[in-house]
């Protein structure tokens, strides 16, 4: 279980940063927390969107580069779901990608909101890092809201591949008509 420990560690220490940036920046302290709760919010988006258009996409059948790619960043996972080293994504293309995302957060919000926002989606994408692994790995109580949702990722992975992209939450699962239907879910019940 090194792995993800390693990682929580930078992603940690990038948030720390961050924060501490963000707090040398004027902002009213009744906005900071508000400010953060949005950024956590607009990682659930992004999580669910990354999960089913980027790894979940289908790549053309010309296209060797694609279908590499798209084995690479998801399809692997699938293919070997309990390998401990496809569970958590990488430093490196995870910074790539928040690099990718600050962009927009920096063309249309003000310096004094646009911190404290991507402080909480980075904060987000932690624990979706964190939560991933566990929904693989982990030994939630019967019946809790990690068991449900481990309950979920399975039936993800190994019977609804085009539905349950949600790894944190089904949030926006139901909007978008992609909840994986309960009678297929937990017949342990």
């Amino acid at each position: 279980m090194q792995q993800p420990i390693c990682y929580f560690t930078v992603d940690v220490d990038v948030v720390i940063c961050l924060i501490c940036i963000e707090l040398a920046v004027v902002v009213r302290e009744t906005w900071f927390p508000l400010l953060f709760v949005i950024g956590l919010f607009l990682w659930t988006l992004v999580e669910y969107g990354l999960h089913r258009f980027l790894f979940h996409m289908t790549p053309p059948a010309s296209s060797y580069a694609l279908i590499t790619l798209h084995f690479l960043l998801h399809g692997q996972h699938h293919k070997s779901p309990f390998d401990r080293s496809r569970l958590v994504f990488p430093p490196l293309p995870a910074s790539l990608l928040m690099g990718i995302i600050y962009l927009p957060l920096r063309a249309v919000l003000p310096s004094t909101i646009r911190g404290t926002v991507m402080v909480g989606g980075l904060l987000g994408y932690v624990v979706y890092d964190l939560m991933h692994y566990y929904l693989h790995y982990g030994a939630p109580c019967r019946g809790s809201y990690l068991y449900h949702l481990k309950a979920y990722h399975v039936k993800h992975h190994f019977e609804h591949q085009n539905l349950g992209f949600g790894i944190t939450s089904k949030l926006w699962d139901y909007p978008f008509k992609t909840v994986i239907p309960e009678e297929n879910f937990d017949k342990s019940k």
